[in-house]
C-alpha cells in the first residue's frame, strides 16, 4: 500500500505542475498536496482494514448462506483492491485542488452539493449515499468551523476570489466526501459496502481532518499567506451581567478548549514526533476562568467582541473585511496577562475573602522583592536588551558533558553579572524574572519524565540558555502556539523520555538532535529561524523513521493477519466437521481422524480456494460422506474412490504416503476398520506430528490464549468492550515496574476471530502479544492506560504540570472547590 501512496503522492505534484495556475501557487498546492498524504494515508489504510472486519462481521451475522456468500465475495473483490483505494482517494482529492479556482469546477460543486440537501426524483442508491455524506460533511463541519473560515480566507488569496466557502475548500470536509464517493464508484462497490465504507471513513480518516485542516493553515501562514490572520467571532453582549457578573471566556477560547476536551478523549496514533500540539494559548485563560483568583480571572477575561478576520503585516493578499492585527502580541495579550498574574498569586497567595482586595491593590513592583529595600538601594531593573547580551555571553560558555545546571543557575549567573555592569541596584525587569521563574518550572516537569543518564539529559542542558534567550526575546513564548524554539525543546526531550525503552533508542537521532543543538548553541542570537531550521532537520529525520516503521509494522500485521485467515479457515473447518459427527453415528477413532487429519485438509483448502470455491464444496461433499460410510456396520465394501480422494488430499498437507494410505482406508471403510494399521499405532503417528499451522504440543499447552477465559468484572468488561473497537495505531503505556515507569508500545493490530493483539515499538518492531481479555484485565488494574492526543507530546504535559503547580499555589483548587 505504501507503494501506491508513494506513487501518488510523487504524481499529484507533477500534475499541479502543468496546471494554468501561477508558480508560487502551484507550489503550495504540492505542499497542501503532500501534507494531505502524510495526514491521511495511514488513516486510509485502517480505513480498508476496518471495513474488511466490518463485513466479515456482517458475514458472521448473515441471515442466509446466499447474503453471507455476496458478502465474501465482496470482501474478496475489497482485497484485490484495497491498495489502490489511497491512491485513488488521493488522486482525486489532487484533482480538485487543481481546480479549486475553475468557475465551471464551483459551479459543479455547488451544484452537486445542493442537491445533497434537496429532495429530487433520483435513484434510490444516489440518495441513501447523498444523505450520509452530507451528514458527515456537516459534522465535520460543525467541529472545526473557525480553521475552516480561515482555510477559506487564505485560498481566497490564491484564487485571487473572495473568501472561498467550506463547501468549496479543497480539501474541506466537503471535498473529502466527494473523493470519498468517486473512490466507491471506481472501486465497484456495492451499495451496502459503500455505505459501510462511509462509516467506517468517518472514524478512521475524517478524525484526521481538523489536523489536515490546522496544519494547512499553519502552512501558508509560514509561506506568508495572511500570516496574522485570526478569526474573531461577535459576541452578543447582555444589557445586564449574568452569573454574577463573570464575564466567560471568548469563543475562540471556548472553540479551542474544546478542542482539547476532544484531543483528551482521541487515541493517539501517531509515531514519535507526530502527536498533535496543544494549544497553549488558550491554557492560561482557560484557567482563569475556572475558580481562580480574581486578580488572574480579570486578567484573562478580555474577549473580542466584533466579529472579524486580523491579517498581520506582510500578507499575499487582500481580504475583504480583514483589518491588520500588527503582531502576534495582540492575540498572546490576554494569556500573557494571566500567566504574569498567576505567578504573582503564586508568589503572594491570599485568604480567599482577601483575593478580591489582593486583585485591586495589584501593583507592577518587581514580585522577587521580599520586603521594600532602604532608600537609595532601590532596585533598578535593567532593559531586556542588556540581559540578552549578557545571555549571550554565557551562550558561548557552553555546559561541559554530565553538567547538570539549572534555569536558576543560569539566573543567578545572570543577576551576578548585571550587577556586576550596571551596579549593585541592577535587577531584572519584572517580566523578565516572571520568563525566568515560568522556564525553571516547566524545565523541571520536563526532567521529571526525561532519564537522567544518557545524551538527551546533556542536550537539554545545553539548550538552555538558547531557550531562555528565546523566550525573553519573545514575549509570547509561553502562550504561542508551536513555538520553534519549544519543538525542538520538545524533540530533544522526548529522544530521552522515560517511556522509551532500552531497544528503542536511535543513534541516527541523537547524532541529528546533537548537530541541531550545537547549531543553535553556535548561530543563534535572536533570530527563531535558526531553531525553526534545527527542528526542521530532526522532523524530516523522524518522518523517515516513521515510514521505515510502519514498513516493518506492516509485515508484522500481514503476519498476523496471516494468522487470523489461518485461524478463521480452522474454525469454519471445525465446525463443518462437528455437524457431520453430530448427524451421524461416525466411531469415536474416525471421529478423532476427521478432527486431526481431516480438518487440516478442510483447513488448507479454505486457504487456498476460499468457502465459495468448488473445491471447498467437494471437501463438504466428501466430509458428509465420510460421516455415512463410517457410519455403516463394519465388513462392506470400502469406497475406494473416496479413499483415493482422501489419500491425495492427505498427501498435500504433509502425510507420507503409508500414513495418508492408513488414514485414507479407515475413512472409506464402513465402521472405520482397517487390519493393516492397528489404532494405537496410527494414534501414536498423529501425536508426533505438528499440526497445520501450529506448534509443538508444549507451545500450544503454554499458550494463554487457549486457556479458558474467566468472568470479567463490570469495569474490565467495560474496557473489553472499548478494546474492541480501538483504532489500529493506538499507543498505550505500560507500567514496567513498582516505581511506576512505563514504556509505550503501538497497538498496531487486533482480531476479533483470535482475541489476539499485536504490539510494536517506536520502530515498529514486534515486542508483545497479548489477548484482548489480558489487556482489559491489566487496563482495569491501572497498569495499562491508553495515550491519548492530548498527552501525546511531552513539552505539552509539562506545560500542563506547570500550570497546574501555579494553580495550587495561587489557591485556585480550594477556591474552585469553594464554588
Amino acid at each position: 500500500m505504501s507503494g501506491n501512496a508513494s506513487t501518488t503522492a510523487s504524481h499529484a505534484p507533477a500534475r499541479i505542475a502543468g496546471a494554468a495556475l501561477p508558480p508560487r501557487v502551484r507550489m503550495l498546492l504540492e505542499q497542501i498536496h503532500a501534507l494531505a498524504v502524510e495526514v491521511l494515508e495511514q488513516p486510509l489504510k485502517l480505513t480498508m482494514l476496518g471495513l474488511d472486519r466490518e463485513l466479515f462481521q456482517h458475514a458472521e451475522k448473515a441471515r442466509s448462506s446466499q447474503l453471507q456468500s455476496d458478502i465474501y465475495a465482496q470482501m474478496r473483490q475489497l482485497r484485490e483492491c484495497s491498495d489502490q483505494f489511497p491512491a485513488r482517494f488521493f488522486d482525486a482529492l489532487e484533482q480538485q485542488l487543481v481546480q479549486f479556482k475553475d468557475a465551471r469546477h464551483t459551479a459543479a460543486a455547488r451544484t452537486r452539493d445542493a442537491s445533497l440537501k434537496t429532495m429530487t426524483l433520483v435513484e434510490d442508491t444516489d440518495i441513501d449515499r447523498d444523505i450520509v455524506l452530507h451528514e458527515m460533511a456537516r459534522r465535520e463541519s460543525n467541529r472545526s468551523p473557525s480553521p475552516l473560515q480561515l482555510l477559506g480566507q487564505r485560498f481566497g488569496v490564491l484564487a485571487a476570489q473572495p473568501a472561498i466557502e467550506i463547501e468549496r475548500l479543497p480539501i474541506g470536509p466537503y471535498a473529502l466526501c466527494r473523493a470519498l464517493r468517486d473512490c466507491g464508484e471506481q472501486l465497484q462497490l456495492s451499495l451496502e459496502t459503500q455505505l459501510l465504507l462511509y462509516q467506517v471513513f468517518e472514524r478512521q480518516a475524517m478524525e484526521r481532518h481538523s489536523e489536515l485542516i490546522d496544519r494547512a493553515n499553519i502552512l501558508l501562514a509560514r509561506e506568508g499567506v495572511l500570516p496574522g490572520l485570526v478569526y474573531r467571532p461577535y459576541l452578543v453582549r447582555p444589557s445586564a451581567p449574568r452569573g454574577g457578573g463573570q464575564n466567560g471566556p471568548s469563543t475562540a477560547n471556548a472553540n479551542a478548549a474544546n478542542g482539547e476536551r476532544t484531543a483528551a478523549n482521541r487515541p493517539l496514533t501517531g509515531w514519535q514526533g507526530q502527536a498533535p500540539a496543544a494549544s497553549w494559548a488558550v491554557l492560561p485563560v482557560e484557567g482563569a476562568t475556572a475558580g481562580f483568583p480574581a486578580a488572574v480571572a480579570a486578567a484573562g477575561s478580555a474577549a473580542p467582541s466584533a466579529p472579524s478576520f486580523s491579517a498581520g503585516a506582510g500578507s499575499t493578499g487582500a481580504v475583504p473585511g480583514a483589518m491588520p492585527a500588527g503582531s502576534e502580541s495582540g492575540i498572546s495579550a490576554p494569556g500573557m496577562s494571566a500567566l504574569h498574574s498567576l505567578l504573582d498569586a503564586a508568589r503572594h497567595p491570599q485568604p480567599r475573602g482577601n483575593v478580591a482586595a489582593s486583585a485591586a491593590t495589584a501593583t507592577t513592583d518587581d514580585p522577587h522583592t521580599a520586603a521594600a529595600p532602604p532608600a537609595g538601594d532601590a532596585p533598578r531593573p535593567v532593559p531586556s536588551q542588556a540581559v540578552m547580551e549578557v545571555l549571550g555571553r554565557l551562550q558561548a560558555q557552553a555546559a561541559s558533558p554530565g553538567t547538570r545546571r539549572s534555569i536558576g543557575d543560569i539566573r543567578n549567573a545572570l543577576l551576578g553579572q548585571i550587577k556586576a555592569d550596571h551596579g549593585p541596584a541592577a535587577s531584572l525587569a519584572p517580566q523578565d524574572a516572571d520568563t525566568l521563574d515560568l522556564l525553571g518550572m516547566l524545565y523541571t516537569q520536563i526532567q521529571r519524565e526525561v532519564r537522567t543518564e544518557g545524551a538527551a539529559a546533556d542536550l537539554l542542558t545545553q539548550l538552555q540558555v538558547p531557550v531562555v534567550r528565546a523566550a525573553i526575546h519573545d514575549e509570547a513564548f509561553f502562550v504561542r502556539d508551536q513555538h520553534p524554539a519549544r519543538e525542538l525543546l520538545n524533540a530533544v526531550a522526548e529522544s530521552g523520555a522515560t517511556w522509551l525503552g532500552d531497544d528503542d533508542g536511535d543513534p541516527v537521532l541523537l547524532q541529528k538532535l546533537g548537530e541541531a543543538v550545537n547549531k543553535v548553541v553556535t548561530d543563534y542570537d535572536g533570530n527563531e529561524a535558526v531553531f525553526t531550521e534545527a527542528n526542521q532537520q530532526i522532523q524530516n529525520h523522524l518522518r523517515t523513521a516513521a515510514r521505515k516503521a510502519e514498513v516493518t509494522e506492516r509485515r508484522h500485521v500481514e503476519a498476523a493477519r496471516g494468522k487470523e485467515r489461518l485461524e478463521a479457515a480452522k474454525q469454519l473447518a471445525t465446525r463443518t466437521i462437528d455437524q457431520q459427527c453430530r448427524n451421524g453415528a461416525a466411531p469415536k477413532f474416525v471421529q478423532t481422524l476427521l478432527r486431526q487429519a481431516w480438518a487440516d485438509v478442510l483447513t488448507l483448502t479454505l486457504l487456498r480456494q476460499g468457502d465459495n470455491s468448488e473445491e471447498w464444496q467437494q471437501r463438504q461433499v466428501a466430509t458428509a460422506r465420510i460421516s455415512e460410510v463410517t457410519a455403516s456396520p463394519a465388513g462392506g465394501e470400502p469406497d475406494v474412490v473416496l479413499g483415493k480422494q482422501i489419500e491425495e488430499s492427505l498427501l498435500q498437507v504433509g502425510y507420507h504416503r503409508d500414513e495418508a494410505g492408513a488414514i485414507a482406508r479407515r475413512l472409506s471403510t464402513p465402521g472405520g476398520e482397517d487390519d493393516t494399521t492397528s489404532k494405537t499405532e496410527l494414534s501414536a503417528k498423529l501425536k508426533a506430528r505438528a499440526r497445520l499451522g501450529e506448534g509443538s504440543e508444549r507451545d500450544e499447552e503454554e499458550d494463554p490464549r487457549r486457556k479458558p477465559v474467566a468472568n470479567r468484572s463490570p469495569e474490565e468488561e467495560t474496557h473489553y468492550r472499548q478494546l474492541r473497537t480501538m483504532p489500529f495505531g493506538t499507543w498505550f503505556e505500560f507500567t514496567v515496574n513498582q516505581q511506576g515507569d512505563s514504556q509505550r508500545q503501538r497497538l498496531s493490530w487486533y482480531s476479533l476471530i483470535t482475541d489476539n493483539v499485536l504490539f510494536v515499538n517506536q520502530r515498529g518492531q514486534k515486542v508483545a502479544e497479548h489477548s484482548l481479555d489480558a489487556l482489559a484485565r491489566l487496563m482495569a488494574k491501572g497498569q495499562v492506560q491508553v495515550v491519548t492526543e492530548d498527552r501525546g507530546r511531552l513539552i505539552d504535559r509539562a506545560w500542563q504540570a506547570t500550570l497546574r503547580t501555579l494553580r495550587s499555589l495561587a489557591g485556585g483548587s480550594s477556591a474552585a472547590e469553594s464554588a
